[in-house]
């Protein structure tokens, strides 16, 4: 399958037509998902009907757009007219959005072509992809593990070859936990960096929750970059072209609440000894990093209230809002010690999850246990991970950089200071480009 930037310029060049393309990616769909179960809303025929006007258009001469007869899909939690966003909700299986989400918009008018959406958790709440609605979605690189949460769908998607390219959602490791399992790109934007309407809750009118972010995922670094800037990213300033050893690095292998697997700690200290080795600063410890066990302590207390939009939890009250207030002030004072850290280092490296991708599992995640290196540990602390870029509201980049001794991918995130995405982006392509090479 070529890339998305590759078919768009062979669409461009008359190599290729839209129609073709699409055909192409529905014929793999058909072939491959019945096991996978990622691309669970199908909109073939309409697809079909894109191409054919994206045909028309080159036909005429006009070859503009990014992504000129992409065909793509795109996670199930953001509204497609026409379709159905029920967020893996039973009793929101009949609700049918009436316009495109920004997002949407935006890629189609970069000339992507939609296919469909791809499967998500009850409520994006999941490190795993499954639903009464949906069911299942399996890892392509090993259908017996998961392939992560709330983007799972999408991230299987782009693993098993169906499409190149597709959009998530982020707010605890949605886009970066998923792009760790399965071996892909993913990118958590800054906060507020791009437009989120139309990423709503279903039967609400809200544009998203505290922390929750939109982003791009891809099979291709060139494709992620070019997703994003599509998507909005282009307004956002870009760093000047570095060298491997011109990049001032932070290691951070593991939390101080959450263990990491052995591999993925050895990862990423052989990425550091490969940044080091081409002439970057590479550190392995920092008294300029922000009190990470407060840190987990407030993000845990704020996702737990924007996933539940407030509601008290069972057999609790609801949060007081001088301290909803409070936590407010303990995010941003976080984002400034981040901050001052970044005034030393231009990116941290570390795990996304302490795990590689794990057996299914539909114990509830709060009571879930996870097999690491022998032991058995909870996984509800490893949200301590994702927690690192989502509390203080920071771009992180998931990258693979490595294999484990299951053959499962490696991923790791690389958290930038905040607008500063394009940083995270170029100083994952740099890791990525080090551990391949």
């Amino acid at each position: 399958m070529k890339t998305a930037l590759a078919t768009a310029a062979a669409i461009r060049a008359g190599e290729t037509t839209a129609l073709a393309e699409c055909e192409a990616a529905i014929a793999r769909i058909e072939a491959g998902d019945g096991d996978i179960n990622a691309v669970v809303v199908r909109d073939f025929d309409r697809a079909l009907e894109q191409a054919h006007a994206v045909d028309v258009r080159v036909a005429a001469g006009d070859t503009a757009g990014a992504l000129l007869g992409v065909p793509m899909t795109v996670k199930e939690s953001f509204d497609v007219a026409g379709l159905v966003s029920c967020w893996g909700f039973a009793e929101h299986a009949d609700f049918v959005a009436s316009e495109d989400a920004v997002a949407v918009q935006r890629l189609k008018r970069a000339g992507a072509v939609i296919l469909g959406k791809t499967n998500v958790p009850v409520a994006l709440a999941d490190i795993q992809t499954n639903n009464p609605v949906y069911g299942r979605t399996r890892n392509p690189i090993n259908p017996d593990r998961v392939p992560g949460g709330s983007s799972g769908g999408a991230a299987a998607a782009l693993a098993a070859g169906f499409v190149p390219i597709e959009i998530g959602s982020d707010i605890g490791g949605s886009i970066r936990t998923p792009a760790a399992f399965c071996g892909v790109w993913g990118h958590k934007p800054t906060y507020n960096a791009l437009l989120s309407f139309g990423h709503n809750f279903p039967r609400t009118e809200g544009c998203g929750v505290a922390l929750n972010v939109i982003g791009p995922l891809a099979r291709d670094a060139d494709d992620l970059e070019a997703l994003f800037d599509v998507m909005g990213g282009d307004t956002l300033a870009r760093p000047a072209p570095r060298g491997p050893g011109e990049w001032r690095i932070l290691l951070l292998p593991e939390h101080p609440l959450a263990p990491a697997q052995a591999s993925i700690k050895a990862a990423i200290t052989a990425t550091g000894a490969a940044f080091a080795a081409a002439g970057a600063t590479v550190d392995h410890a920092s008294d300029l990093l922000p009190d990470l066990t407060l840190q987990y302590m407030n993000y845990v207390r704020m996702l737990l209230t924007a996933m539940a939009r407030g509601a008290p939890p069972e057999g609790g009250s609801p949060m007081a809002l001088p301290d909803w207030f409070s936590l407010i002030d303990a995010q941003a004072k976080c984002r400034r010690d981040w901050g001052r850290l970044f005034h030393h280092y231009d990116a941290v490296i570390a795990p996304v999850w302490g795990t590689t991708a794990y057996p299914h599992d539909d114990t509830p995640l709060a009571e879930r246990l996870l097999q690491m290196d022998g032991a058995m540990t909870p996984a509800g602390a490893q949200l301590a991970y994702p927690g690192l870029a989502t509390f203080p509201m920071l771009p992180a980049t998931s990258v693979r950089i490595g294999t484990d001794a299951d053959g499962l991918p490696i991923g790791v995130q690389v958290i930038a200071d905040y607008n500063h995405d394009w940083t995270a982006i170029a100083v994952a392509r740099a890791a990525h480009d080090l551990m391949r090479s």
